[in-house]
């Protein structure tokens, strides 16, 4: 295949993805059971991520209170498509943990998302996990931490704390193509780059760039702001996942003895 015949498909392929982020008519029927805007998760479906949590959890080997377990991200809302994940956090707070209200918080908090990120990413390397043909994807989450989503389901209580709202929002698709392929175009020049160099510190300086964009999307728009939609098309086109195996593959050469 050419250059160019790649281009064309890589094209293609964003245009199908940025399409996916397009509402539905209705819940996912696969997770969902219901209608008219009244949906309650499938007990099948209920059971089974429960049993996922206990194994999850076993892992962690800590003891520390769960407030709660929630589905939340797209298949908790009505633009689920073939490319989304079964989303599953774990609402737990980090001041709990030790009784250690009265000890420097700040720095706390860092080592409990440190530790709590390291395991998830284990967890979530080790498992292949489907759920219908949906990957499944563990997250722990800090009570306090702020949470942009519009639609929320308690796996626990059984039952919606946020209940999605079917819109029509205005999706520009050439905005989030533009926006994609200039970051796309950045992480290609870096690749390039670090065969010849340790590019680590652009790196971070990008990754931090696109979280930042995408976080003041979310703060202003929402789910369905731009910002939040090309971040999305970046992971899930395998954009962001490149900038991180990068890091991942300098971090590897540095260490690394060949003579």
């Amino acid at each position: 295949m050419s250059l160019f015949e790649e281009l064309i498909e890589d094209l293609e392929t964003d245009k199908k993805i940025v399409k996916s982020f397009e509402p539905k008519e209705s819940l996912s029927d696969q997770i969902f059971e219901g209608s008219d805007g009244d949906f309650s998760m499938r007990e099948d479906i209920r059971s089974r991520l429960l049993e996922i949590s206990d194994d999850f959890i076993e892992s962690l080997s800590i003891d520390f209170f769960i407030h709660d377990i929630v589905l939340t991200g797209s298949l908790a809302n009505y633009n689920w498509s073939e490319y989304s994940d079964v989303d599953l956090h774990f609402i737990i707070d980090f001041d709990e943990i030790g009784n250690r209200k009265n000890s420097n918080s700040i720095a706390i908090h860092n080592i409990f998302k440190e530790f709590f990120d390291a395991k998830e990413r284990v967890w979530n390397e080790k498992h292949n996990i489907k759920i219908k043909g949906y990957d499944v994807e563990v997250y722990v989450q800090d009570i306090n931490q702020e949470h942009v989503s519009s639609g929320v389901y308690s796996i626990l209580n059984d039952k919606w704390l946020i209940k999605p709202e079917r819109n029509s929002p205005n999706i520009d698709d050439r905005k989030i193509l533009e926006k994609s392929e200039g970051y796309a175009k950045k992480i290609d020049r870096l690749i390039k780059l670090g065969q010849k160099q340790d590019v680590t510190s652009e790196i971070d300086t990008l990754r931090k760039k696109i979280k930042e964009f995408r976080q003041c999307g979310l703060e202003s728009g929402g789910e369905y702001s731009y910002e939040n939609l090309t971040f999305k098309l970046l992971r899930r086109n395998g954009y962001f996942g490149k900038l991180i195996k990068l890091k991942t593959n300098i971090t590897d050469k540095k260490l690394s003895i060949t003579q």
